[in-house]
């Protein structure tokens, strides 16, 4: 099954790298218009827009930071400008700032949940509204809109010595579901995406090598995913292939949130 988003809308946030990066990827190249958001790294997301547009499609690079109300609500209004809509919003942004919990500040704390929760929120509070206001577009999709949120499977699974972004993901857990049950009757389709262990550019130093094959301890199938493991489901729940999905979050993670560590009894 060939999946196309031809004629639709995507908005990517923390799309300068890694997963996001990725994302925003295989959405242009199933036929989408792109916003790719970034914060602090311009270049690779500007780089991204004009690799999309010399290959034939659309794609703007917006900076902008996903905890600053002001700063995501002129970060939707540059879309409609640019592209008069919006259908697909993948609120991909986030950070972590480790410490065991009796030396974690307050202000990390603040930091990860602000981005990683709150950032969530305000993205789809600016998408839903848009969704509302445009309704069905016959021929395009059969929602308003798309939201898709990117959570871990940290919202599950504790992580000792990550308490904030554990935190964060299991809240991002609950405004999706809610949001979906809020939603649902106005055609607005809310899911979730829950990766596992990914290999990116910034994580080598956990996925490769001896710390690599330690980790496939933690994998039931035996690999660590790439990034298109991912991508390939996002794309899959902006598109109609997935339109009675609603609610749900879908795990991309080899089996790691079937705690592998119970295999044998414990």
């Amino acid at each position: 099954m060939q999946i196309r988003l031809d004629g639709q809308v995507a908005l990517v946030t923390g799309a300068s790298s890694g997963i996001g990066q990725g994302c925003a990827r295989a959405l242009a190249d199933s036929g989408a218009a792109v916003a790719i958001n970034y914060n602090s790294q311009a270049e690779p997301a500007e780089r991204l827009a004009a690799e999309i547009v010399a290959a034939g499609g659309k794609a703007l690079a917006i900076g902008a930071d996903v905890s600053d109300e002001q700063a995501v609500q002129r970060m939707f209004q540059q879309i409609l400008e640019a592209f008069g809509h919006l259908d697909i919003l993948l609120a991909n942004s986030g950070m972590q700032k480790d410490a065991p919990s009796a030396e974690l500040s307050l202000d990390d704390w603040n930091a990860v949940l602000n981005v990683n929760l709150t950032g969530q929120f305000l993205c789809a509070r600016e998408a839903i509204r848009i969704f509302q206001r445009q309704g069905v577009r016959s021929g395009v999709s059969r929602a308003a809109g798309k939201i898709i949120h990117m959570s871990s499977v940290h919202e599950r699974i504790p992580w000792a010595g990550h308490v904030n972004y554990a935190a964060s993901k299991g809240g991002v857990d609950m405004l999706m579901r809610t949001l979906a049950q809020e939603l649902s009757g106005q055609r607005i389709r809310i899911n979730g995406v829950a990766p596992g262990a990914i290999r990116t550019a910034i994580n080598t130093d956990t996925t490769a090598g001896e710390e690599g094959e330690r980790l496939l301890d933690l994998i039931p199938y035996g690999r660590i995913g790439d990034v298109e493991d991912v991508a390939n489901a996002v794309v899959w729940l902006a598109s109609d292939a997935s339109d009675y999905v609603v609610g749900e979050t879908l795990f991309v993670d080899g089996g790691m949130s079937l705690y592998p560590g119970f295999r044998d009894n414990g």
